[in-house]
Formats: structure tokens, sequence, C-alpha cells
């Protein structure tokens, strides 16, 4: 089942979207295989740290690693990778590192890289290493409304 709080919230704005069990994966690129989806369409969801004490979400295609270079540059403040014992309990509806990329519904502001605006739908952890959601990017990007720039490049094949 889906973290309530999102199933709640797309539901509240009538958002059609499928979800689906599957095997156990921890990583995008295992999870995209796993739903035989392209990793370009699955949007995975790293927490950066921001400053002391801020944290933010940033999303990108499974096949992205995030540059906190150009992040940094963007959001103009010194930013680095937060570990998951930083985080998890900023998603107590989560499994640790499942978090969905509505970090709007977490109290986080949410950075998305402009890679994910190419296909129609996009794919995600629902809260669980064993749920995902499908839906419609645009829906997603009315929702959360994120700051849009190119945070990621292409891992090395």
């Amino acid at each position: 089942m889906p973290a309530r709080k999102l199933k709640q919230f797309l539901d509240e704005n009538n958002i059609n979207y499928k979800s689906y069990r599957h095997e156990e994966a921890y990583t995008a690129q295992e999870l995209a295989a796993v739903q035989h989806i392209p990793g370009r369409e699955w949007a995975k969801s790293v927490i950066v740290k921001v400053g002391e004490d801020k944290y933010v979400m940033v999303v990108a295609p499974a096949h992205y690693m995030i540059d906190l270079d150009r992040l940094q540059a963007f959001i103009g403040k010194e930013t680095w990778l937060a570990t998951e014992e930083e985080f998890k309990g900023l998603f107590p509806d989560c499994e640790v590192g499942a978090m969905p990329p509505f970090g709007n519904l977490y109290n986080l502001e949410v950075y998305a890289d402009e890679a994910l605006q190419r296909d129609e739908y996009i794919t995600f952890n629902a809260g669980t290493h064993g749920e995902s959601i499908r839906m419609k990017y645009a829906d997603f990007e009315r929702l959360v409304n994120p700051k849009q720039g190119k945070f990621g490049s292409k891992m090395a094949a």
C-alpha cells in the first residue's frame, strides 16, 4: 500500500495513477528494471542538505547522478548529499530510501531535473521498496511545483 499521505493527496486531487507491487529493489536502476521501464522514466528522490540545517529533495531520472556543483550554483548555498541517518526522520510513513518525489508533503522544497519533462509518465517509489506509482509527469509538476533545472548528468555506462 502506498504511503497513506501520498495516496490521500493523489486521491484528493483526482489524479489518475496506477499503483504496482513488485519485487523489492533498492536502487533506482534496479527499480526501473524490475518495473520493465526505461531508467529515464523512473524518478528517483535524493535528499540534499543545504547549508547547516535545511534539506531539499532533488528528483532525477534513475540513470542520472546529481551534480552538486550545478545544484549549488542554482540554489546559491553549499550543498551535499544527506545520509540516510540524517533524513530518515523526515519521512515517518516511508521505508528509508523509498520516499516518493513529493517533498512538498514533508515540508521540503523540491528540485526536479528538466530531463523528466521529456516523457509523459514517471514512475517512483510509493513509500516502500516493493511498491511504486506511475502517473503523468504533468500531474506531478502541477501538484509539486518543483523548481526546474539541469541538476543531474547521465551516469557512465
